[in-house]
């Protein structure tokens, strides 16, 4: 039989885990896009097929685009290493993107490095002058997490979300949440 004190000291445990799975059965988290984006943005990389953005990246860059074309902007550096024996990163394939549709290449950077989104972020901090205010370009299920991670690094930062996708995996909406759930629950390890 448990006694009295070990019942209660489990109890903290009980309701972590009861939040945690009601926040996992929550619709996708939402942070509100910001109506002004910083002069520079970040686009958090996804994928890219032989030289070519994947669809998830597509979206990002294009919406990148958009916020450039509707003014303000004046730098975008794009995120993404590449994959052991791939010519190609996500970095220089989102550059050669936004470049191919009218982006000046003065105003694009290619982050080339990174394989993860700490990555990303700490890669492309160290690109820019210190204390450069960004706006984060990456999906709304990403958004979240991505944002929290900025913040964690001492970056000043919103985020402008490209929406997702009709037919996005089940697998990747849960594993942003969990991972979410774990920055609040044992904190963001940098």
């Amino acid at each position: 039989m448990r006694s009295r004190g070990s019942t209660l000291s489990l109890l903290p445990l009980a309701v972590l885990a009861l939040l945690a799975v009601g926040f996992l059965a929550l619709p996708n988290l939402r942070v509100p896009n910001t109506e002004r984006p910083h002069p520079t943005l970040i686009v958090l990389g996804a994928a890219q097929y032989a030289g070519r953005p994947s669809p998830a990246f597509q979206r990002r860059l294009n919406h990148a685009l958009a916020l450039y074309r509707g003014g303000g902007v004046t730098h975008i550096v794009v995120t993404g290493g590449r994959r052991p024996g791939d010519p190609f990163s996500e970095g220089e394939v989102g550059q050669a993107y936004l470049e191919k549709y009218g982006v000046p290449a003065s105003a694009l950077l290619a982050e080339a490095r990174s394989r993860t989104t700490i990555e990303n972020l700490r890669f492309a901090r160290t690109m820019l002058p210190p204390h450069t205010p960004i706006t984060l370009v990456t999906d709304e299920a990403h958004a979240p997490r991505a944002l929290a991670l900025a913040r964690a690094l001492g970056m000043e930062a919103d985020v402008s979300a490209s929406p997702l996708s009709k037919g996005v995996s089940h697998s990747y909406l849960l594993r942003e949440k969990v991972a979410l759930v774990a920055y609040a629950l044992i904190g963001i390890r940098l």
